[in-house]
């Protein structure tokens, strides 16, 4: 994968599917409980679970760091998993609380790196996650690798399948310039392409990247 490559694939993305605005939320905090929430599950029903937090007046770090895990749960069970993102939704919030004072701006003051770490750090906050909290609450560098990255890749035949997610991640950062709207439309991009056209039964068809996916082709043979 080469950084030629992975430009292309960018500008030809763009060109199919234009700006996505993504990530959808009204403040850093919407955005943070949506990466959880999103977690095995569709942006539908995560939309359907932040209204029903709202309508709960639990869309707060006060108020969940302050609601017990059962109240939560019940609030966001459109998400499915709704127990365990109770916990992981009510853990942060008590982070947040404790280590920052439920203060997101002094929690994003931190340097991207020790940034990273920290969310690293609390229970529930993978990789994928803590790469979109940066990106499109922070708005740091960074970039996200998820299963539509992962499938796109192996389809164009740029990856052999067992690279580690940090691997995957310190490509597309070294490959690209440094810019955070950048990271978070390309990011965006593939999510939209892998929904539209690179499915499990991919539609090959007309897809935009066709000319340069080895893996399309042997699929349309």
């Amino acid at each position: 994968m080469t950084e030629n490559q992975v430009r292309d694939l960018f500008d030809r993305l763009h060109a199919a599917y234009g700006p996505q605005g993504w990530w959808p939320a009204n403040d850093p905090l919407e955005v943070i409980v949506g990466a959880i929430l999103t977690q095995r599950t569709s942006w539908r029903n995560v939309e359907h679970a932040m209204r029903d937090l709202k309508e709960s007046g639990l869309l707060s770090v006060g108020a969940l760091d302050g609601a017990v895990e059962e109240r939560i749960a019940e609030a966001i069970q459109a998400a499915g998993f709704h127990n365990a993102k109770a916990r992981k939704l009510k853990t942060f919030a008590s982070f947040l609380t404790e280590r920052f004072g439920g203060d997101l701006s002094i929690m994003f003051s931190l340097p991207t790196d020790d940034l990273r770490d920290e969310l690293l750090g609390i229970f529930g906050v993978g990789e994928e996650t803590a790469d979109a909290i940066l990106i499109y609450a922070a708005e740091r560098p960074s970039f996200v690798i998820d299963a539509y990255t992962r499938r796109l890749l192996g389809r164009l035949g740029w990856i052999d399948g067992n690279e580690t997610y940090g691997e995957l991640r310190a490509l597309f950062l070294g490959a690209l310039p440094c810019d955070v709207e950048l990271f978070g439309e390309y990011h965006a991009l593939i999510v939209r392409h892998g929904k539209a056209r690179c499915r499990a039964r991919p539609d090959c068809a007309g897809c935009p990247i066709r000319p340069i996916c080895a893996g399309g082709e042997e699929i349309v043979r």
